[in-house]
C-alpha cells in the first residue's frame, strides 16, 4: 500500500499592477521623503516607531506600509499577536503601555482629523508620556506616514515584496 500526500493548490487572486512608479518619475521628491524620513526616525524607539507606521496604514488602508512596517515590526523584535491586536487596540489595551497607548491613540487622531483637529485630551496625555523633543519626533513620524501611504494608496502600490531593511 502506497501512501501519497496530496497537496491542495491554492489559486489567490491575481496581484494588481501599481498605476505609477511614483519614485521613478519623482525622484527628488522621493529622495526627499527618505531625508525626512530618516530625520523623524531620529531617537525613536524601533517598536513605537513600527506600531505607529503600522496603526496609520491600517487606518488609510495601505497595504503596501502595511507589508513593509509590519516586517519591520516584526524584525525589530515586535510580537505577532500586538501586531494582530493593533487594529482593535481600544479592545485590547492591556497588550500594550500607556505610553504606546497614547502614542496610538494621537496616531489615530493625526491620521483622521475627522474634525478637522487633534482633541485637547488626546493631545494632553501623548505630552505627558513624552517630552517634547520626543512628542516632536512622533509627531513627526506620523505625518511622515501618512504622507507614504497616500503615495502608496495613491498609485497602488503592490504589497508582498518587501524585505525587512529595503527602506532608508
Amino acid at each position: 500500500m502506497s501512501t501519497e500526500t496530496t497537496q491542495e493548490t491554492v489559486e489567490y487572486a491575481p496581484e494588481h499592477t501599481p498605476r505609477l512608479n511614483w519614485a521613478q518619475h519623482a525622484p527628488e521628491v522621493y529622495k526627499a521623503m527618505i531625508r525626512l524620513e530618516t530625520a523623524a526616525r531620529k531617537g525613536m524607539d524601533a517598536k513605537l516607531y513600527e506600531l505607529v507606521k503600522i496603526r496609520a496604514s491600517q487606518l488609510n488602508h495601505c497595504a503596501f506600509c502595511l507589508d513593509m512596517h509590519t516586517k519591520d515590526a516584526l524584525a525589530a523584535g515586535e510580537s505577532v499577536e500586538r501586531i494582530v491586536q493593533l487594529s482593535a487596540w481600544e479592545e485590547s489595551r492591556h497588550f500594550y503601555t500607556e505610553k504606546e497607548l497614547a502614542a496610538i491613540e494621537l496616531t489615530e487622531a493625526v491620521t483622521v482629523l475627522t474634525d478637522g483637529f487633534v482633541p485637547d485630551e488626546v493631545y494632553e496625555k501623548a505630552a505627558k508620556h513624552f517630552d517634547e523633543p520626543e512628542l516632536a519626533q512622533l509627531i513627526a513620524a506620523i505625518t511622515v506616514i501618512n504622507a507614504w501611504n497616500r503615495f502608496g494608496v495613491t498609485t497602488r502600490m503592490a504589497p508582498g515584496h518587501y524585505t525587512p531593511g529595503q527602506h532608508g
